[in-house]
């Protein structure tokens, strides 16, 4: 087994002094190594530009980035760090799972409550965020993934349709095709659908002249929104029509 690679996010040095002692504590048990330290999420995310982690133990009230606003960076990450939240307040803890974070402890952390969320970690494949973050009217919003309909690439954003309300994302399409296979489905090279809001495929004329349009467009359930296909991705419309999508 791999040592798990522990960076320290902490803005007070006695802090980060005592978790380095109880992670000596857990390396008996567990095979570990701490790779730095950081004082605020700046710096964290500068370190890990540089060095990779697969524990990140966290603070959340730290000037210049706290540890909340970190978390939320991370999400937006093809492999993000696993996140361990050790903070003196209680009061962050949906927010903080609502984040995917893997634990949270309340400090003074003790070794031994640490190594069992260490080795949740070690045991647990990192699960792939279940929601997709944006940012509107100064709030952070998380929208569930289950609830989106379909996104198209738009300029310098990704527009996440659900059914009530379009959200502006700083996304990659070609990210969100990768991280979520199993959700959403390729049908342009500016647009994928959520698999189970497809209610089928209809052909016809081409009004927008688009040269690399099939004919095809998909139907999306309990919408009349019709969606083009393109010539590359007809395979999808196959697919979905022999019942192997």
């Amino acid at each position: 087994m791999n040592p798990l690679r522990i960076l320290i996010v902490d803005d007070e040095a006695p802090a980060r002094n005592r978790l380095r002692d109880v992670l000596a504590d857990c390396a008996v048990s567990l095979p570990l190594t701490i790779i730095g330290e950081a004082e605020n999420g700046l710096q964290a995310l500068q370190l890990l530009a540089k060095t990779p982690a697969d524990v990140i133990l966290l603070d959340i009230h730290m000037p210049a980035m706290d540890g909340i606003d970190l978390a939320h960076h991370l999400t937006q990450r093809e492999h993000p760090a696993a996140v361990i939240f050790t903070t003196a307040y209680d009061s962050h803890a949906l927010q903080a799972f609502e984040l995917n974070a893997r634990d949270y402890l309340l400090k003074p952390v003790r070794a031994e409550r640490l190594l069992a969320a260490l080795r949740k970690v070690a045991t647990t494949p990192t699960a792939q965020p279940q929601y997709l973050s944006t940012t509107e009217r100064g709030r952070v919003l998380l929208v569930p993934i289950a609830d989106i309909i379909c996104l198209r690439a738009e300029q310098k954003y990704v527009a996440a349709r659900t059914a009530k309300h379009t959200y502006l994302l700083e996304e990659s399409l070609t990210n969100l095709e990768q991280n979520y296979p199993s959700h959403f489905v390729r049908i342009h090279r500016n647009t994928l659908v959520a698999r189970n809001a497809i209610a089928g495929f209809v052909l016809k004329e081409n009004g927008d002249n688009d040269s690399e349009h099939s004919g095809w467009f998909a139907l999306l359930k309990d919408s009349d929104v019709a969606l083009p296909v393109s010539r590359r991705q007809y395979a999808v419309v196959k697919q979905f029509r022999l019942g192997t999508a």
